[in-house]
């Protein structure tokens, strides 16, 4: 076994390795760009060294010599690369063998083997894995191509070959919008990637994503049974869940020998998954499944399967990798009830799901649940990397009580300083069809206006703010009064930009009435505990001027000064701004070009994502503030209308 690793990542993947290394003994090395300097990764390392000379990926995590270096000079025998970043490059796994150390996953030859999609397809077809109907050609002419769609019959998947994430994929359902949606991919997979070649498949139209879990030696494999990742948004996993609802015995059996057949054509070593593409339209069958891709690396969703299975996966990779045997032989595997994942993020659900940043000014966990994260309270969100905040994950002896045990988990949870997509997660594990095992691919997308609707905000929520704005929770015995009179006051807040006045008069420490508008609540203390109108007070918490009332999955309002309630009108709508800090990737906007409501008029390309930037209204371009390739600040301004006509 090693002495000492290299962790080649951040965030949440760095902080697990590192956690189960330590549990057998294992040192960790860690390291750092400028984002990243006081992170918990960086805290958790028995070493940790900064990388580069700045934040961003290309200047830090992505220095393949530089990390190099530094394993070496401090002493690290095998580097982990987590996932993202160097995982899945061949190349790095060359350089590290070269230097001397143990890449802690697959060979670069199996890396390459199944880094494009096209070739991998063609491997898989030769080892008796079944595959989509499509083409995966070298002709990329764009005639050749519109033809072979037309030869699979619409609708058809456009996808980068060298592609992941979601990124240089589109749907196409009609002849007319081929060579259009062709374009966008191939720029957007050469952004991506930096190669522009894209296949061709056929669009499965009750899809379901369920993958498997390999494991190999570099000879031999064996599967860690399968995964349901089918709730996705625009092609992003959102809630994971092993075993997959409705998954028969014989089906379990072929995609698990197709996952192994698989692993084992290319000498497969370490941790890794074989994504499958299933029809779901009859129920689950052995004959409708078909290989989509392989991913040489550790899962963001693997969790799952450690509780399912009872296996801690990062602890095999760590002992296949060291030159031990595979720990446990396939007729050793079992599965053991049901695991949920939710992936919580930084991001604002009402304006599309834009990434987000900003300081986690409070993160508390249920502890009913596992949560893998890679940042503590205090912490910020980066726009240089990846928004999440969290992974949630429980486990039950049934698929609907370990379902009902993610709810509370995420009821529970508690985050403050950002917005999240808290909510949206507890509206998906509440989804009738979800919980009835019901789930394709494009559920989200079908339910998105039930799945994204603004919590409720009562009086009592109102008051919960305006205690905590005024410092009247935790309470002593005198502060209900002043000069031997009842005390009043008052507190100007706002939420979603609406300003309300909370009024409150203090008969003593124990009871408070609250006037809000029309509306008045009681707040009385009954054991310890404050009460607002028969139900107990939500937690609270504050950060300068904003508040969070844990409930609803976080309500946040805003302290206002009395005398500049004007701060709270509504934004600019003639301004179109930069949501975060961002590249200019186009601008569609000209002066003196009319416009319409929800018209494209720049895209700005931020958090490895494009984002197509709206009018808010009817008018006429009066201005463009930016051009292609500006690099901006959130809030910049990137088009101005002309004020709109009383």
């Amino acid at each position: 076994m090693f002495d000492k690793i290299l962790i080649a990542n951040r965030g949440e993947i760095a902080c697990r390795v590192m956690e189960t290394a330590r549990a057998m003994g294992v040192k960790t090395v860690a390291i750092y760009s400028d984002a990243d300097r006081a992170s918990k990764h960086v805290a958790m390392a028995d070493e940790a060294c900064h990388i580069g000379t700045g934040s961003a990926p290309a200047d830090s995590y992505l220095l393949g010599d530089e990390i190099i270096a530094i394993a070496k000079a401090t002493g690290a025998q095998a580097i982990h690369p987590g996932y993202g970043f160097l995982s899945e490059n061949p190349e790095f796994v060359d350089a590290v063998e070269a230097a001397g150390l143990t890449f802690i996953g697959p060979s670069a030859d199996a890396i390459r083997k199944m880094g494009l999609k096209d070739a991998a397809k063609a491997l898989m077809e030769e080892a008796g894995v079944p595959v989509v109907p499509g083409y995966h050609g070298k002709n990329q002419d764009p005639e050749h191509l519109s033809g072979a769609a037309d030869a699979i019959g619409y609708p058809v998947l456009i996808k980068a070959v060298a592609g992941g994430g979601g990124k240089g994929m589109r749907l196409v359902e009609r002849a007319g919008d081929f060579m259009e949606a062709l374009k966008s991919a191939q720029g957007e997979a050469t952004t991506a990637f930096g190669n522009p070649d894209v296949l061709i498949e056929k669009y499965i139209q009750q899809p379901r994503h369920i993958e498997v879990q390999v494991f190999g030696d570099g000879t031999t494999a064996v599967h860690l049974f399968e995964r349901d990742c089918s709730l996705q948004r625009r092609h992003q996993k959102v809630i994971e869940e092993a075993p997959a609802p409705g998954m028969t015995e014989e089906m379990r059996e072929a995609m698990g020998r197709a996952g192994v057949r698989a692993a084992e054509a290319i000498g497969y070593k370490g941790a890794g998954t074989v994504e499958f593409i299933v029809d779901g339209s009859n129920g689950l069958r052995p004959d409708g499944f078909w290989f989509m891709e392989m991913n040489t690396r550790l899962q963001v969703e693997h969790p799952v399967t450690e509780l399912i299975t009872g296996v801690d996966l990062v602890e095999w990779q760590l002992r296949v990798a060291s030159g031990e045997s595979l720990p446990k032989q396939q007729g050793e595997l079992t599965i053991t009830g049901h695991a949920f994942e939710a992936r919580l993020y930084a991001e604002d659900v009402p304006k599309g799901f834009l990434p987000a940043t900003g300081t986690l000014t409070h993160l508390q966990f249920p502890a009913s649940c596992r949560a893998d994260s890679g940042v503590r309270a205090g912490d910020t969100i980066s726009p240089w990397y990846d928004p999440m905040i969290s992974k949630v994950i429980v486990h039950g002896p049934t698929r609907a009580v370990a379902l009902s045990r993610l709810s509370q988990a995420l009821a529970e949870t508690q985050v403050g300083g950002t917005v999240t997509n808290l909510a949206f997660l507890g509206a998906l594990a509440a989804h009738d069809g979800f919980s009835a095992g019901e789930v394709d691919t494009g559920l989200i997308a079908r339910d998105l206006d039930q799945l994204v609707q603004a919590p409720e905000v009562t009086p009592a929520h109102k008051a919960a703010a305006a205690m905590q704005a005024l410092g009247l929770i935790d309470t002593a015995w005198d502060t209900g009064f002043t000069l031997w009179s009842d005390l009043h006051r008052s507190v100007h807040l706002s939420y979603e930009g609406e300003a309300f006045e909370a009024m409150v008069e203090a008969d003593g420490p124990d009871r408070q009435v609250w006037v809000i508008g029309e509306d008045q609540v009681m707040a009385n203390r009954i054991g310890g505990a404050w009460v607002l109108g028969g139900d107990r007070l939500p937690p609270t918490s504050q950060a300068e001027n904003t508040i969070t009332v844990f409930d609803g999955y976080g309500i946040q309002f805003d302290v206002i000064d009395p005398l500049d309630r004007a701060s709270v009108a509504g934004g600019d709508m003639n301004v179109i701004e930069a949501p975060m800090p961002g590249l200019v990737k186009a601008v569609f906007a000209e002066a003196g070009q009319e416009v319409k409501e929800g018209d494209r008029l720049a895209i700005l390309e931020a958090m490895k994502m494009e984002h197509s930037l709206l009018a808010a209204r009817d008018g006429t371009v009066a201005e463009v503030l930016a051009a292609a390739g500006d690099q901006v600040e959130a809030g910049a301004a990137l088009v101005r209308l002309d004020a709109a006509e009383d």
